[in-house]
């Protein structure tokens, strides 16, 4: 029974780039998948057909430990009675077996993997071994030891280890938790702060956007209080930050005058019909003196005016005549004028820009240079689709840009959703966008420098783009543009600050209102009447510095924002702010940062003053509540990407294979995983469909890459599948697995390691400190395929123990190309994805793979989930302390049928998320 130790403080392995790189250089069958010797199992070695991949997720069960009985002391049961170690036991059953199967290996004789099992106290409750009995509870669990040509172990005999051992950690670990605390103190992630700031303003800007990015815990997350500190220099630059956003939020003077842009597109199609007409004149002067030249001279422009386009075009509808639409920066011959007086649309119209699919068409309408710095420009279109597919329809996007010089030039997406265009031409739909002027960057940097028709050009534009992924062209008669829009004056986010209030002609009286009601929001808590006084005193200080009521205010505001009551997380709280019933206070905060990654709203701040908040009915309405309320998306988003490193993805780059990937294409893989999660999630369903689903969550261009017909929009939605292996499930996501490739072939390692990772949270030992590098000058090693080179690393001691532990997981995954596509052979040899696990189980390739998760993973994957949920959930490290609760808390989520939403419930009224 050869352990190889796992450090619990190093869950990464620490690839060397470098053999990595060496492994795959050069070689001959670079696309080779490895070969490790197997027994190939199918369903015709046996009478009996196999199950279904459905039929295991409900059969795995079966042989979960957590089926019967799991041990559920509590905190509350240890205050009465500390638990005592199961001694007895050890000595008549486990030590018995332990001799039998594991200190041949692990002995004075032996001491594999520097590991001795007879001399590690069996006391897990009081001595000091219970970390190394961990480790041996897992190996032991996930049937590696003891190794199947070493010991002849029995399944009954197995389930003895594992009880007796899971029992003991159990009550170790709430021995651990009962005698310490746990601590959060950290502040809040970027992505916290920006949408805490949203809501607290009421915009939908991105306030965050300038801080820098927070590093990732060993566990994968980016809100971990290991990380989440905070030094002096920085308080300044959450207090400009805190300045600007008020700033934007509030208003000082009177309103700004809006300006109106109305373009009828056969207003911007004269442009192309003058071209053509001195194309018309051009012909008859030179050909006057011959009739019938100029006849059919005039015949055939004619008909050029006519012939269709691949790129935008407008087109009279009357004649049917028609012009690729044209744009050019050099003196903004292309700009419009606005004005200041808004004009409605249109009733009829003879002319229309038609847009084809594809993000680089040019329907450019140019606003020229007096844009404002801030504000919400409002575009609206009117649209329609043209010759679509019958099942499907095109969608529309919103770019922005400029180009000042041949140099210097700038396009950016400012729509974030697509927008479906269902309408058809005899009743065409109204399409509108809202933008924050303030929040495009760059803008033209010359636009209040240079003049209109001069260079560098000072102009701006909008560019409409259909980003269908099929067929289907949209045809658009009207744009109309206004910035800056408002919906009223002032603005909402203005009056959420500078309510109405009869104490508004008293500025102390005022103020002091505005403060205490933006301090206890900002704050998560009520506030004092000391704490309120020190603000107020500041506001006089900055009244007599300030223009108006409002600039003061905002000023003192600024401070509340980046003080670090509002930048802290603190459990216990920070001194002196600890107000009575505090820890309700505390857990709708933690409550609102799991699953909204932001600040309480009133209802949660009112059960919490009201101590209902800790009542479990309530709780659990607030919980089901707030899944159901569209800020639960950020905790799908930020979740999905952190656990499943997604960022590797955003910063994947595909350029190598551009004639099958497009920006369409990344931005579906980056959706796909959280559309699965929001799925599983809002129906409750098994978190075993991250591991196979019959079902995948996919849009049009998605599908197609899937080779799945029928789907069409941008939009994703539930498509079933045909029952197969090859689809469904994370697993087989074509984003995870593209980002963890070595372009442009796939990368058993990275696959491998990533599974273990994320979804087992099994990480793989680190290497020693001298791998041997792939020697690529030595001939014999040189002429290697890619497969007899991983071989032989892996067959060097140095490697074995890793390399065992790793090829066979990724080696399932090589039916998957670069890009997750589906391949059977490469360079015209079938793939064999067939490995051998180090317990002698077989993988038979994806099939095998899911097979053996499900049959065999159940409890491991499950539980995994639970600790990455709760480790996000609660901003922390867990520790061993920890271990019973989660342990609890999966086997209460396996006994009743393994739901995500259940899950989510059983974490947040855990001791561990309440405490």
């Amino acid at each position: 029974m050869a352990f190889c130790p796992v450090s619990l403080s190093q869950p990464q392995l620490l690839i060397s780039s470098i053999s990595i790189a060496a492994l795959i250089a050069g070689s001959g069958y670079s696309h080779s998948p490895v070969e490790l010797p197997v027994k190939t199992v199918s369903a015709s070695d046996s009478d009996d057909k196999l199950p279904t991949l459905a039929d295991l997720k409900r059969t795995g069960f079966e042989r979960s430990r957590y089926r019967d009985s799991v041990s559920t002391l509590s905190t509350s049961v240890l205050k009465e009675e500390l638990p005592r170690a199961k001694l007895d036991a050890f000595a008549a059953t486990i030590k018995p077996l332990l001799e039998k199967h594991c200190i041949g290996c692990h002995g004075a004789d032996a001491a594999e993997g520097n590991i001795r099992l007879d001399t590690l106290s069996p006391d897990l409750l009081n001595g000091g071994d219970t970390e190394w009995w961990s480790e041996v509870f897992g190996v032991v669990a996930k049937e590696e030891m003891p190794p199947p040509d070493s010991s002849e172990i029995s399944e009954a005999e197995r389930r003895e280890i594992v009880n007796w051992l899971s029992s003991e950690l159990h009550s170790a670990s709430l021995l651990r938790r009962s005698s310490g605390s746990q601590s959060t103190f950290r502040r809040l992630t970027r992505y916290e702060t920006n949408y805490a700031l949203q809501d607290l303003l009421g915009l939908p800007w991105n306030f965050a956007k300038d801080l820098p990015p927070e590093p990732h815990s060993a566990e994968g997350f980016e809100n971990s209080s290991a990380l989440l500190h905070l030094s002096v220099t920085q308080f300044e630059t959450y207090h400009r930050l805190a300045r600007q956003a008020l700033a934007r939020a509030t208003i000082f003077g009177e309103r700004p005058p809006t300006l109106y842009w109305g373009v009828a597109m056969g207003e911007a199609a004269e442009r192309e019909w003058t071209k053509q007409a001195e194309q018309l004149e051009k012909a008859k002067k030179k050909l006057a003196d011959d009739p019938a030249k100029l006849q059919a001279e005039l015949l055939r422009l004619e008909e050029t005016f006519r012939q269709p386009h691949r790129s935008a075009y407008y087109k009279e509808l009357s004649s049917g005549r028609s012009a690729q639409a044209q744009w050019d920066y050099p003196r903004a011959n292309y700009a419009f004028a606005p004005t200041y007086d808004k004009t409605p649309f249109p009733a009829d119209f003879d002319c229309v820009a038609i847009l084809p699919p594809g993000l680089q068409q040019k329907l450019i309408v140019e606003l020229g240079n007096q844009l404002p710095d801030e504000g919400v420009m409002r575009v609206t279109v009117r649209a329609s689709k043209v010759n679509a597919i019958e099942a499907g329809f095109p969608s529309l996007q919103l770019w922005f840009g400029w180009q000042a010089s041949n140099e210097g030039r700038a396009l950016l997406r400012v729509s974030d959703q697509d927008v479906a265009v269902t309408a058809t031409a005899d009743n065409p739909q109204i399409i509108q966008w809202d933008v924050p002027l303030g929040e495009i960057y760059p803008r033209n940097t010359v636009r209040k420098t240079s003049e209109m028709g001069e260079l560098p050009s000072p102009s701006e534009y909008i560019r409409i783009a259909n980003s269908t992924a099929s067929e289907g062209d949209v045809q658009i008669d009207y744009v109309a543009v206004e910035a800056p829009f408002y919906v009223q004056w002032p603005p909402a986010s203005h009056r959420r600050i500078f309510f109405d209030s009869e104490q508004a002609a008293n500025e102390s009286a005022y103020a002091r209102e505005i403060l205490q009601k933006f301090m206890s929001r900002a704050w998560r808590r009520p506030v004092t009447q000391q704490e309120i006084d020190r603000k107020l005193s500041l506001f006089v200080k900055m009244r007599t510095q300030s223009e108006s009521f409002e600039e003061a205010v905002c000023e003192v505001l600024a401070t509340v924002l980046s003080s670090p009551q509002f930048l802290y997380v603190a459990d216990p709280p920070l001194s002196g702010a600890a107000p009575a019933g505090g820890e309700h206070f505390r857990l709708a905060t933690r409550l609102a940062l799991f699953l909204w990654s932001s600040i309480p709203d009133e209802e949660l701040v009112t059960l919490a003053s009201s101590g209902e908040l800790a009542k479990a009915d309530v709780l659990a309405q607030q919980v089901d509540r707030m899944l159901a309320d569209p800020r639960c998306r950020r905790f799908s988003k930020h979740f999905v990407h952190q656990w499943l490193n997604l960022e590797l993805l955003e910063f994947a780059n595909f350029k190598w294979v551009e004639d099958r990937f497009d920006p369409l294409l990344k931005e579906a893989m980056l959706e796909e995983p959280v559309a699965l999660f929001e799925a599983v999630l809002h129906s409750d369903t098994s978190v075993l469909d991250f591991v196979h689903a019959d079902y995948a969550m996919v849009n049009e261009r998605l599908a197609k890459h899937y080779g799945i017909a029928g789907v069409y929009g941008n939009q994703f939605r539930r498509v079933p599948l045909d029952g197969g292996f090859q689809r469904g499930g994370l697993l087989t996501q074509a984003g995870p697995l593209a980002m963890n490739s070595a372009y442009p072939d796939s990368h058993p390692l990275k696959r491998a390691i990533w599974l273990l990772e994320r979804l087992l949270d099994d990480p793989p030992p680190p290497p020693p400190p001298a791998v041997p590098q792939i020697d690529l000058a030595n001939p014999e090693i040189a002429k290697m395929t890619l497969k007899e080179r991983i071989e032989d690393h892996r067959n060097q001691a140095a490697c074995l123990s890793c390399h065992s532990k790793i090829d066979p997981w990724g080696i399932a995954f090589e039916n998957y190309d670069a890009l997750g596509q589906w391949r059977d052979r490469i360079n015209g040899k079938p793939i064999d994805s067939a490995s051998e696990l180090f317990n002698r189980q077989l993988l038979d390739g994806m099939d095998g793979l899911k097979r053996y998760l499900l049959e065999a993973r159940q409890d491991q994957f499950v539980l995994a989930m639970v600790d990455k949920l709760a480790t996000y959930g609660l901003g922390r490290p867990l520790g061993f302390g920890d271990r019973a609760e989660i342990e609890t808390i999966a086997a209460e989520v396996r006994r009743e049928g393994d739901g995500l939403r259940t899950m989510i419930h059983k974490i947040v009224k855990s001791d561990l998320f309440r405490e």
